[in-house]
C-alpha cells in the first residue's frame, strides 16, 4: 500500500518522530513523508511510534487508493490536531465563531418553557391553607385529607372559571395583579361542597388550562384510581398495583374522572377538620406584585403562542406526550432543585421580605423559603431547565475513536458484525435525518452485545462518536 504520514508534533517530539520515520518513509517536506510499504511494516512504524509518543506526539497516516481518494488509517499521540479525516486545520481560533449550538430544532421548545413556568408560578399555591401552615409549624401531623397540590388544581380552576384560553390569560397578563375575588369566589372546596365536580371536565373548555392544571397536580405523583374496599374489610385496591378487575373501559375519558380521591383519600368527613385546607387566612402569593409580574410575562407569550396557526385556541396540549412529559420533568427538577436551597445560597431568587407564608422547611423544622419566593424561583429554574434541554446531548461525554468497535474481527462466526457495521454505516445520513429501528435476534453466544455496539458505533456521527444506552438482562 502506498501511505502519506504527517507529523504535527513539537519540540523534540517532532525531533524523535523525524527519527523514526526517516527509517521508513522518503521526505516530501520538514513535516511529510510518503511510501510505498506493506501492512507488517506499517503495523511495526505505528508500535515505534506509540512506545516514543510524547504529550506533543500527532502523526497521522493516510492510505493513497488512488489519484483522488485517500483513507486515514490511524493517528498517533494527540489526534485533535487532526480532524476526522485527518486534516490539518489552516487556522484555529477559541472564539465560538459557527455558534451553531444557538439553534434547534425543537418544534414544542417555547410550548414545554411557557408550561412549566406558569405551572410552577402556581404549582404550590395550596400551601396557603391554614392546614399547611400549620402542618409547617408542627401544629399538624396526621396524614392529609386533602394534598396540598390538589389545592392548588381547584384554586387555579377556580381562577379559570367559564372563560376560554385567551380570556383568563388575558386577565392573567394584566398590568394590575388580580384579586383574590378570581381564586377564591369559584373554589370548589371537596368534603365541604355538595356535588362538587372534577376539576379537568370543568377545564374541558380551555385545552390551554387543563395541560396547566395536570402539570399542577401531578407535580410530586401521578393520579391514581382508587378501588373499593373488599367486603372483608381488606385494604384498598390501585390500579397501578394492576387491579384484576380493571378493564380497556377504565380508560375512556379518565381525565374527566379525576376527583380529589384519585391525589389523597381523605380519611375524615368532619367539616372542622377539613375546612382549614380550604381557609387561606394571609391571603394568596397572587396579589403580590412581583408573583404577578413574572405570571404577566408568561401570561403574554401564551397569549402569542396561542395566536400560532399551528396552535389555536382548540389546540390539545394534553394530547402531546412529548410536550407534557418533559414539561412536567422540568417542572418537577427545578422543584426539587428550589426546595433543596436553604440560608443565603446565590442561587435563590430575591423577593422583598416579610411575606408570611411559606413553602418549606430545613431539617429540624426551621422555616425556610417563604411561598412567593419558592413559587418565583421554581418558575425561574423551570425555565433554565427547559432551555437546556435542546443542548442536554452536547454536554454528555461519547465514545468516539474506539479501535475495538472499529477494527473487523477474526473469528469466522462473528463475521456478520462487520457486514452489518457496514450496512449501518451507509445507512448513516438517512438514520439521522429520519431514524431507524432495528431489531437482532439471535441465539446466546453470537455476539449480539458487541454486535450491537459496532452497529450503534457505526450509525453515529464520526465526529462525536456514539451514545447508546444497554439494558442487559
Amino acid at each position: 500500500m502506498n501511505v502519506l504520514l504527517i507529523a504535527q508534533c513539537d519540540k523534540r517530539a517532532l525531533t524523535e518522530t523525524r527519527r523514526i520515520l526517516d527509517q521508513f518513509a522518503e521526505r516530501r517536506g520538514d513535516r511529510t513523508w510518503q511510501t510505498p510499504i506493506t501492512q507488517d511494516g506499517l503495523d511495526t512504524l505505528r508500535r515505534l511510534l506509540r512506545k516514543t509518543a510524547r504529550k506533543n506526539t500527532a502523526v497521522a497516516c493516510h492510505w493513497l487508493r488512488g489519484l483522488d481518494h485517500s483513507e486515514l488509517l490511524w493517528t498517533v499521540g494527540d489526534a485533535r490536531r487532526f480532524n476526522a479525516q485527518g486534516a490539518v486545520p489552516t487556522n484555529t481560533t477559541q472564539r465560538n465563531v459557527l455558534r451553531g449550538q444557538d439553534q434547534n430544532d425543537w418544534h414544542t421548545g417555547d410550548d414545554i418553557h411557557l408550561l412549566s413556568a406558569l405551572a410552577a408560578l402556581l404549582h404550590d399555591l395550596g400551601k396557603a391553607s391554614l392546614a399547611f401552615q400549620r402542618r409547617l409549624a408542627g401544629q399538624l401531623i396526621e396524614r392529609n385529607d386533602y394534598r396540598h397540590e390538589w389545592v392548588s388544581l381547584r384554586l387555579f380552576e377556580a381562577f379559570v372559571g367559564g372563560d376560554d384560553d385567551a380570556t383568563w390569560l388575558g386577565r392573567l397578563a394584566q398590568d394590575e395583579p388580580t384579586d383574590l375575588h378570581d381564586w377564591q369566589q369559584r373554589l370548589q372546596c371537596d368534603g365541604l361542597h355538595a356535588d362538587v365536580q372534577p376539576p379537568f371536565a370543568r377545564l374541558a373548555h380551555a385545552p390551554m388550562a387543563q395541560a396547566v392544571g395536570w402539570l399542577v397536580v401531578t407535580h410530586h405523583r401521578l393520579p391514581v384510581k382508587p378501588v373499593a374496599t373488599n367486603d372483608d374489610g381488606g385494604p384498598t385496591r390501585w390500579l397501578g398495583t394492576r387491579d384484576p378487575n380493571a378493564t380497556a373501559a377504565d380508560l375512556k375519558d379518565v381525565l374527566m374522572r379525576i376527583d380529589a380521591g384519585w391525589n389523597e383519600t381523605p380519611h375524615s368527613t368532619d367539616a372542622n377538620d377539613i375546612e382549614p385546607y380550604w381557609h387561606f387566612p394571609k391571603g394568596l402569593p397572587v396579589t403580590t406584585a412581583h408573583w404577578h409580574k413574572q405570571a404577566s410575562r408568561i401570561a403574554a407569550r401564551l397569549l402569542k403562542l396561542l395566536g400560532r396557526p399551528d396552535r389555536g385556541p382548540q389546540h390539545r396540549w394534553l394530547a402531546n406526550p412529548f410536550v407534557m412529559h418533559l414539561s412536567r420533568l422540568a417542572l418537577m427538577l427545578a422543584d426539587h432543585h428550589y426546595s433543596s436551597l436553604h440560608g443565603p445560597d446565590p442561587d435563590r431568587s430575591t423577593v422583598p421580605p416579610g411575606y408570611p407564608l411559606h413553602a418549606n422547611t430545613t431539617t429540624g423544622g426551621v422555616l425556610n423559603q417563604t411561598l412567593d419566593e419558592h413559587l418565583i424561583g421554581v418558575a425561574r429554574v423551570s425555565a433554565e431547565v427547559s432551555h437546556a434541554m435542546p443542548r442536554f446531548e452536547t454536554h454528555l461525554p461519547h465514545l468516539g475513536k474506539h479501535r475495538t468497535l472499529r477494527q473487523r474481527t477474526q473469528d469466522p462466526r462473528y463475521r456478520w458484525q462487520d457486514k452489518a457495521a457496514e450496512l449501518a454505516g451507509a445507512m448513516r445520513e438517512r438514520s439521522h435525518r429520519q431514524g431507524g429501528f432495528i431489531v437482532n435476534m439471535a441465539s446466546t453466544g453470537c455476539g449480539k452485545t458487541l454486535g450491537n455496539a459496532k452497529v450503534m458505533y457505526a450509525l453515529a456521527d464520526p465526529e462525536r462518536g456514539m451514545r447508546c444506552a444497554f439494558a442487559m438482562g
